[in-house]
């Protein structure tokens, strides 16, 4: 009997924790429709080992199987799932909208297509909230996976990473479109994740995530005030398109994403080329009657899943507790944002004292609920303050007018070092920008689904906590530094020259010095003037303002009754108004345009409105920036990047890559340049600076040659003679021809009276024939007179040389008379050959002299003569052994008849004393007798 009582308690307690559970999680995820929210009656029963636990566990069981009912209506299909659709046309293509088939446990689940490029939306929210939570924990995710394009990811592990730049931009714009619709008092963690399935590079998934994203919340049971719709708007040849394709986007001058519920605008993102404020009111107007087509068929897909919205408490400050603290904190929050004296941390701590005070008389009363609501109902105080001033005075915090811009201080060159810099300020916000320029391969890499596989021009945008007077920590990707980094990018992208004009990759950094609003504007401004000091050709200055609005709308519908538009926005106007409206442009138009806001819609023609002001007051800023610098300055620093290219032939190709590349490598990594040669022998130099540039080409040269120009003047030497001609060899190994027609102005009877080899000379390239090979000219390289002044300097050498080598005679023919015979024989013909000898070498040395001179070394080559001359004349060395004389080679290519160095003349032991040789035999073989002056003729 024990047994079976305690087994029925055992069973019990399991019955009434599954029924805990089951409840807990229907209530979590939305399956079961609950009927109460009291979360006590899911508890399991304490009391499980009393003896009346068996009844009392069934009683629990009841009461839960009592608080849900069947699942909704849209949960009954079977697991292969009951999918429900809707269409729309928007232009040419076909939207749909499926749900049902695909995460059917989140709160909900949309697909949206155009034709094969599908995105997967899922958005859940928890049901309890955090405690002290005072503001939307809303996250949003929106994620492309290579296997969406057929890809698998590059990286090492093969899988994707940290979401990148446009993973963040594009989640940014779902964000801003739907954030504005959810309750106030709405602080539920909320998360939605848009994933894109597959993409057909036809069509760019990132408006059809809003949309997903969209009806998404709709079907599900969060409150949320929607839908919404969004679409892409382009300009081809002055013809707007809805929707446009990639291809289209990529030649369109406009690319406007605009979503906005059925009456009024919600988001908008804009780049453009300098189009005109009528041009994109246009575009406005159109995008705005396209994407209202789109709320209707989600409607459609909540009636046919019929998911209840679930009720929510939403956190709001009581009436009598708001007024309590009015009456005490108005005044003195009044006194303190009508003294334009005060700066931003000035006036952010004399509010805080003001606070403190009404704390302190609140406890004093003992206010406890008071106490625990200060903050919210001082800020909603505070904010009604400021909003009143401007709607019923005109007044701005810091007493400008509601069109002024606030002072301004411009500087270009800041930094010489760099490539590009530039300081500017407007008001209390500083930036700094700088400008770095990189070869074209240092372009940013990108992995998207659609869109270029690399970008150029970069800007980035940086916000550090010391420029708002903060603590914090200096991560990685910011979501809002990227996103106000790629607006500004999109401000200045258009100015740029193509990249056939200006091949270089350029970097813009941003560095918050200081922010007190428009922070993202003051960074086009910014960069504008970093780019023109850094010589980047931009067509002219681009300058970026925010307008702000102040409105009094109906508190049931929602309708905008009165408002006022504000010009270049404090950053406590922008946290305190209802929009931050950015345009940026130059003075002919518009080039990028980003929209926030906070209510829930603003009706279209007061952002049209809004851009009339934005347009003066950008032009009052481009009129102050042009008295820093007015145009891209035309000489390039020394420390900036150079480029330039030299056409070579394609059989130095070769000699340039060298044995597996190893050549061009070297010289990149000699000298730090990027080289790049084509198949035609296009060879591109991207090098760091202006030196380097020049090392890289001298070396370049040194290894192939110079390149050869017909009208070219180049040093060559003469590898070989034929009875047509003398082949050259010019610097690099490059070959050519000088006919013997081309070698003198005078009628030679034969090469060798003027030219030898080894011999250098100065020739122009007069052509080529039709071979390609070159012809090269040496009396083009000289005139007539240049000639027989070269003659009559080889002829005086010459004339000296012989004298001294008569006098070297002299001396030696002493000595042979003691001789016999047959020695001074041998000495007579030995002195004839040494005569002649010396003859040819002033014949080299003066060629070698003509060549100095035309190239301007002269000095050079008299010195070398007067050594050779004393070379001569010099008295012989004893010490030489006869083992040296024999080894001595002689330096002439020609034979052994042919001249030979002045160096092996002025030191042959020819002219020494004579002594008989020893005889002797060696391996058999008698030697003749022999002399040192013999030895020295062999």
């Amino acid at each position: 009997m024990a047994l079976r009582r305690y087994c029925l308690q055992a069973v019990a307690r399991f019955t009434a924790a599954r029924n805990g559970i089951v409840g807990e999680n229907c209530s979590r995820y939305g399956q079961l429709r609950v009927l109460s929210a009291n979360s006590s009656m899911f508890s399991p029963p304490v009391q499980s080992y009393l003896p009346w636990s068996r009844l009392e566990s069934r009683r629990s069981a009841s009461r839960a199987v009592q608080a849900v009912q069947v699942p909704a209506p849209w949960r009954e299909f079977p697991a292969s799932g009951q999918v429900f659709q809707e269409e729309a046309q928007i232009g040419p293509k076909t939207v749909t909208f499926e749900t049902g088939k695909l995460a059917r446990f989140a709160a909900g689940a949309v697909v949206v297509s155009i034709k094969d490029t599908k995105v997967l939306a899922t958005v859940v929210s928890d049901y309890s909230q955090k405690e002290g939570m005072e503001f939307l924990p809303l996250q949003v995710e929106y994620r492309e996976k290579q296997y969406a394009q057929g890809k698998i990811p590059s990286t090492f592990m093969r899988r994707e990473g940290m979401p990148n730049e446009r993973e963040l931009l594009c989640g940014r714009v779902i964000d801003r479109s739907i954030r504005p619709l959810f309750p106030k008092g709405f602080f539920f963690e909320t998360q939605v994740i848009a994933n894109v399935l597959c993409c057909d590079g036809d069509q760019d998934p990132d408006v059809l995530s809003v949309n997903a994203a969209s009806a998404a919340l709709t079907i599900s049971n969060i409150p949320w005030h929607g839908p919404i719709g969004a679409v892409r708007i382009g300009r081809v040849n002055g013809t707007l398109i809805v929707n446009p394709n990639v291809d289209e986007v990529s030649q369109s001058d406009l690319n406007l994403i605009y979503a906005c519920t059925a009456t009024n605008a919600l988001m908008i993102e804009t780049q453009a080329a300098e189009i005109t404020n009528n041009d994109y009111a246009a575009a406005l107007h159109l995008a705005h009657s396209e994407a209202i087509k789109l709320i209707e068929p989600q409607l459609r897909l909540a009636a046919k899943v019929k998911n209840e919205k679930r009720p929510v408490s939403l956190l709001t400050v009581p009436d009598s507790v708001l007024e309590k603290i009015r009456k005490i904190a108005e005044e003195p929050i009044r006194s303190v944002m009508e003294n334009p004296l005060f700066g931003k941390f000035e006036r952010g701590k004399a509010l805080t004292t003001v606070q403190d005070s009404v704390g302190d008389l609140l406890k004093s009363e003992g206010e406890e609920d008071s106490i625990q609501m200060l903050g919210k109902a001082f800020d909603a105080v505070k904010k009604d303050v400021v909003r009143g001033n401007v709607l019923a005075k005109g007044q701005r915090v810091d007493g400008r007018a509601l069109t002024e811009v606030r002072e301004l201080y411009c500087e270009a060159g800041l930094h010489p070092a760099l490539h590009g810099s530039s300081l500017f300020s407007r008001g209390n916000t500083q930036v700094l920008c700088t400008v770095t320029m990189g070869a074209p391969d240092d372009a940013q890499r990108l992995e998207s689904v659609v869109g270029p596989d690399t970008k150029r021009f970069m800007v980035h945008y940086s916000f550090p906590p010391f420029s708002v007077n903060e603590v914090g920590r200096l991560g990685g990707l910011n979501r809002r530094e990227v996103g106000h980094g790629t607006l500004a990018e999109k401000a200045l992208l258009s100015l740029l020259p193509s990249d056939e004009e200006f091949p270089y990759s350029i970097r813009v950094t941003s560095e918050v010095l200081a922010s007190d609003g428009s922070s993202s504007m003051a960074t086009v401004c910014g960069g504008s003037l970093a780019l023109m000091d850094a010589g980047v050709p931009l067509r002219e200055h681009a300058a970026g303002v925010s307008v702000g609005l102040v409105t009094v709308t109906d508190k049931v519908t929602g309708e905008v009754k009165d408002y006022k538009l504000l010009t270049d926005i404090l950053g406590l106007e922008d946290h305190l108004g209802d929009m931050d409206f950015k345009i940026a442009g130059t003075r002919r138009g518009i080039t990028a345009v980003q929209l926030d806001m906070k209510l829930p819609g603003i009706p279209l023609p007061i952002l049209i409105e809004a851009l009339e002001p934005a347009l003066i007051g950008r032009t009052f800023i481009i009129d102050t920036m042009e008295q820093t610098i007015v145009k891209p300055r035309e000489d390039l620093r020394d420390n900036t990047p150079r480029r330039g290219q030299m056409t070579i032939l394609r059989e130095s190709i070769g000699r340039l890559i060298g044995p597996q590349g190893t050549t061009i490598r070297n010289i990149q990594r000699m000298t730090g340049a990027k080289l790049n040669v084509s198949d035609e022998g296009i060879l591109t130099i991207f090098a760091r600076d202006q030196a380097c540039y020049d090392q890289t080409k001298e070396m370049v040269e040194a290894c192939i040659g110079r390149e050869v120009e017909v009208g070219g003047s180049y040093f060559a030497t003469v590898v070989a003679i034929k009875d047509f001609g003398a082949f050259v060899e010019l610097e690099g190994g490059l070959q050519g021809m000088v006919h013997i027609s081309e070698i003198s102005h005078n009628k030679i009877q034969s090469i060798g009276d003027v030219l030898m080899l080894g011999q250098q000379l100065k020739v122009i390239c007069i052509g080529r024939d039709i071979r390609g090979n070159m012809k090269l000219s040496r009396k083009a390289a000289m005139t007539p007179e240049e000639e027989s002044a070269s003659v009559t300097v080889q002829s005086s050498t010459v004339s000296k040389i012989l004298d001294k080598s008569a006098s070297v005679g002299n001396q030696i023919r002493s000595p042979l008379t003691a001789v016999s015979d047959g020695f001074l024989k041998q000495a007579t013909d030995q002195h004839a050959r040494t005569s002649t000898r010396v003859e040819e070498v002033g014949v080299n040395s003066t060629s070698t002299f003509g060549s100095d001179v035309s190239r301007g070394s002269v000095t050079q080559v008299s010195t070398r003569t007067s050594s050779m001359e004393s070379a001569v004349t010099s008295p012989p060395s004893s010490s030489r052994t006869n083992g040296e004389s024999h080894k001595r080679r002689r330096v002439s290519p020609s034979s052994p008849s042919d001249s030979a160095s002045v160096e092996e003349t002025s030191s042959s032991p020819r002219f020494g004393p004579l002594r008989p040789r020893r005889q002797g035999v060696r391996k058999g073989k008698t030697e003749e007798p022999s002399s040192n002056f013999q030895n020295g003729l062999e």
